[in-house]
């Protein structure tokens, strides 16, 4: 519980109307959640708009109401704010309601298009095995130290990340690292967090449907580096060519990594195999359990960070050897015949860079056998590119079901095989079932055959018409395999 005007503290209201001297129980954005004394506040949202609950969570116990429009009626007994913007108010009152974690906290934030949860999920890993009490947002889950929280989105809405944050301060955390997606900057989810770093991994073709514009993307990405204090620091790949776009008009010390050009933190491949990358970074060669050349500039990430918040340089390369990979990022499942790998790899360049790198590790003679889908509800226009990176750099390839939500799944790979040359339809199955599709993926791979399974990598679940089913593609792998399926 806590004051109104220190939930409120300095920020600027339109108008308000209502006595502002009471006691909130607690903040909320989902009327559903609303009880007897809270917050309620009204947000515009993609699907629905909050000011058409308005009445409800007052009739549930709300006794201060933040808005954009007051309600035809108002209640007298009722607080009611007029704010220029609903969801940026949330983030700063949400911030102050809980007493500002994240400036309690090394909270640094790692954005991009691909790369961000390795990153976010070895650095957690690195500072956890360096001694320091930390925690974990991420798309696969949440940590505070080592409790595990589940996670619903990428980066949660302001409320939450707070709660969460606060909770990493009564767990003596010292350190966080977290993935900040394009939705949440421009959609303001992260307004009055405070960031002592953020990394910048790489920028390609995803979410369109929601940003309409690569431009728009772009701009929201740069909003982390475009609200970093002058006492934080900005981390940006030097290897994209949009890397130094980030840090324009960015306040903060400005670093670079690169594996190809010259930088603050230089990194050099020597060795890739199934097992692992030898790596020399700043004149020190070291070997790694992560694989692939996007995962070199991964690691590089990571140790750039870790030096910049303080950390001996030899001893981060020591506890980062040592590192797994995060799951469904290039995991891998291994039986006498045959390797199988699961990667999250939802996007063209995700799934181009996993290829690829099968490609230069497999042995002369070993084929490539891709299953891979696309989700419902989403940009519409990876689909064809997805299936033709998947036909040109794959010798049999399956398209299937990812998770459709409200779309057909029929018609999601019909897009997807829109993208199929002559020579690309001659090695494309198509078989809406994903288990079936997996099942037979197996069927088809001759002895030393190698299977990618793409999409959904961690995700234990596929959403069809808004249920969530259980469903593993590494725990179905796993059963045929072993014969069980």
């Amino acid at each position: 519980m806590k004051k109104l005007t220190d939930i409120l503290g300095t920020y600027p209201t339109v108008s308000f109307r209502g006595n502002t001297d009471r006691v909130i129980n607690k903040i909320c954005f989902d009327s559903r959640e609303v009880t007897e004394n809270d917050m309620f506040i009204a947000v515009e949202g993609t699907v629905v708009d909050g000011h058409d609950y308005i009445d409800k969570a007052v009739a549930q116990g709300a006794t201060t109401v933040v808005c954009e429009k007051l309600p035809e009626k108002t209640v007298d007994e009722v607080c009611y704010l007029l704010v220029e913007n609903s969801a940026k108010a949330m983030g700063i009152f949400a911030a102050n309601y809980y007493d500002h974690p994240s400036a309690k906290l090394k909270l640094v934030g790692v954005t991009g298009t691909n790369g961000k949860t390795t990153v976010a999920t070895v650095l957690y890993r690195l500072f956890r095995e360096l001694g320091y009490n930390s925690g974990l947002i991420s798309t696969v889950e949440n940590k505070v130290n080592d409790t595990i929280l589940p996670a619903k989105f990428t980066t949660p809405d302001a409320i939450q990340l707070n709660k969460l944050l606060s909770e990493m301060v009564k767990q003596k955390c010292t350190h966080c690292f977290m993935e900040v997606s394009s939705h949440a900057l421009s959609q303001e989810r992260v307004e009055g967090i405070h960031y002592i770093g953020a990394l910048f991994t790489n920028i390609t073709h995803d979410h369109l449907d929601y940003h309409k514009t690569f431009d728009n993307y772009i701009k929201a990405k740069k909003i982390l580096f475009d609200n970093l204090s002058d006492k934080a620091f900005a981390i940006v790949n030097k290897d994209d060519r949009r890397g130094m776009v980030m840090v324009q008009n960015c306040s903060a010390r400005i670093k670079t990594f690169s594996l190809k050009a010259m930088a603050d933190f230089k990194g050099k491949m020597l060795d890739n195999s199934f097992e692992g990358l030898l790596l020399e970074i700043d004149n020190r060669k070291t070997w790694f359990r992560l694989i692939g050349a996007f995962n070199a500039s991964n690691l590089l990430a990571v140790y750039s960070t870790a030096v910049m918040l303080g950390e001996d340089s030899e001893n981060v390369l020591t506890q980062l050897s040592a590192i797994a990979p995060a799951k469904g990022r290039f995991d891998q499942v291994i039986s006498e015949d045959n390797r199988a790998i699961v990667d999250y790899s939802h996007t063209p360049d995700a799934l181009e860079n996993v290829l690829k790198t099968i490609n230069e590790l497999r042995k002369l003679g070993e084929r490539i056998i891709t299953v891979v889908g696309c989700g419902g509800d989403r940009d519409k226009t990876k689909r064809p590119k997805m299936a033709a990176i998947a036909a040109k750099l794959s010798d049999k390839v399956i398209l299937t079901s990812d998770n459709p939500r409200t779309e057909i799944p029929e018609q999601i790979i019909k897009d997807m095989e829109a993208g199929l040359d002559i020579l690309g339809k001659t090695k494309t199955l198509s078989i809406t079932d994903r288990k079936e599709a997996i099942r037979t993926a197996c069927m088809l791979a001759g002895k030393g055959d190698i299977i990618l399974v793409a999409g959904k990598g961690h995700e234990n679940y596929q959403e069809i018409n808004g249920v969530r089913h259980h469903f593993d593609d590494k725990e179905i792998l796993e059963e045929i395999f072993s014969g069980k399926n």
